[in-house]
């Protein structure tokens, strides 16, 4: 069974944003994928949905939990700038199905550390904005990834 790894949606840039970059939300293109994203999760009924406590995060799998009729559970192991040891320990020990949001310089190095260890990527790596790593374990291992591409959005 898999765990779902997404890299939250197009936020507004760092550089244009005024405030704590810890509450930086989501643009409206993000907000568009993050709403494109249920129909993605929508056939896997996850049992949980975890985010880094970053509002772009949270943003970006709000509407999938809200769909579940969970809630966005928050953890510090997938904030921007966790140790990926942390990160992988945490992914190891979350339920199948389950839907992780978390930022580009986590994701990748999380995976990375996954293929150090014997996780196969079947397709390319791909951290866009909105991407999706599915992680499949075997075992308790895992073993085998694929990359859903972001969804696409309407023109804005």
């Amino acid at each position: 069974m898999p765990v779902f790894l997404v890299r939250h949606a197009k936020a507004g840039s760092r550089s244009g944003w005024d405030g704590s970059d810890f509450d930086r939300p989501l643009s409206i293109a993000g907000m568009q994928q993050s709403q494109l994203l249920v129909e993605t999760f929508s056939i896997y009924s996850p049992p949980a949905v975890y985010s880094s406590p970053y509002l772009r995060c949270i943003q970006t799998v709000g509407p999938i939990a809200a769909y579940c009729g969970l809630i966005v559970r928050t953890d510090n192991r997938l904030a921007e700038g966790a140790n990926f040891e942390d990160t992988v320990a945490f992914i190891n020990n979350v339920d199948d199905n389950s839907v992780l949001c978390s930022h580009g310089d986590v994701i990748p190095a999380a995976v990375q550390a996954l293929i150090r260890r014997g996780l196969e990527m079947t397709t390319p790596p791909d951290s866009r904005k909105a991407g999706v790593y599915v992680l499949h374990k075997d075992y308790g291992r895992f073993v085998s990834a694929e990359c859903f591409a972001p969804p696409k959005i309407l023109a804005s």
